[in-house]
């Protein structure tokens, strides 16, 4: 039995949406916290159950019967490092035998607010619990553009904090169908595995693969922290949401999502998506 938490959430549920393809329904288990937003997973077959990752007892009674655990990591400005523990305790304490956490790609020591402590912390307590592990360092989601620069092609303009920095961005469906592809393989015991795309990108690449689909002009700018934060909040971002996005852009700059891997083409079987594949079908679709 395969369990995965977050199961609502969108690698979560993406990522049990691979397993079906390859495992019976029945050896799939989905952790949520609200059993009635989990409605097609129970159409389909998979095994709910309810538990809240602040809730051990439940967590504890949630594993029972279940083999792996991919552990989806809690979302910023919660207390991540009590509730990484209690699942990593519970799976202990239920029997668990192997579990997998989705941390975030660290190519520098460049620690980034509200994730880098947290996730130190998880994998140490993780390595120390007696658990078979396996540590996915997630590269940044395509789809998480268009919280840094917009969900629209910019004007005239990319302004973000990032210097010259790359990222090697990753699809998020693609980051899912690899995390299904190690869930239900073998020789992954005490691994650690960077899901990162094939190719960095810089925000000038960005800019310029804009501006070939657009047919104008778009130039990338790099910023201060303090503006961007400003237009930021302009825009109806609350501030420690807008100091969150800018604490993106310093992590690259300082090269700490640069790093490219081979490991989710090589399990997809072909190349993960491309920038200029990614920015066409997200911010140019077919009308």
């Amino acid at each position: 039995m395969i369990l995965v938490t977050g199961a609502t959430g969108g690698l979560g549920h993406q990522t049990i949406d691979f397993l079906l393809t390859t495992t019976p329904a029945t050896e799939i288990a989905a952790l949520v916290r609200d059993v009635s937003k989990a409605t097609d997973l129970l159409q389909q077959g998979v095994d709910v159950r309810q538990a809240d990752y602040f809730d051990y007892s439940a967590l504890v009674q949630a594993f029972r019967g279940v083999d792996k655990v991919l552990l989806v990591s809690a979302v910023a400005f919660t207390d991540r490092v009590r509730q990484h523990r209690n699942v990593i305790d519970a799976a202990t304490e239920a029997g668990v035998k192997h579990l997998f956490y989705t941390s975030i790609q660290r190519s520098t020591n460049f620690v980034l607010q509200e994730v880098t402590e947290s996730d130190l912390a998880t994998e140490a307590h993780l390595k120390a619990s007696g658990l078979v592990y396996t540590i996915l360092k997630n590269g940044y989601y395509f789809e998480g553009l268009a919280h840094l620069i917009g969900s629209e092609v910019p004007d005239t303009e990319i302004l973000f904090p990032a210097g010259e920095g790359k990222i090697a961005f990753v699809k998020r469906t693609e980051l899912a169908a690899a995390t299904a592809a190690l869930l239900t393989s073998e020789g992954h015991d005490n691994q650690e595995y960077t899901l990162s795309g094939s190719e960095a990108y810089s925000f000038h690449d960005i800019a310029r693969e804009f501006s070939a689909l657009a047919g104008r002009p778009i130039a990338y700018q790099s910023s201060e922290l303090a503006p961007y934060i400003a237009q930021k909040v302009a825009a109806g971002f609350p501030e420690v949401v807008a100091n969150f996005l800018a604490q993106w852009g310093a992590a690259t700059k300082h090269g700490m999502l640069a790093g490219t891997n081979d490991t989710v083409e090589r399990l997809l079987g072909h190349k993960p998506t491309s920038l200029r594949e990614y920015l066409k079908t997200a911010y140019f679709p077919v009308s």
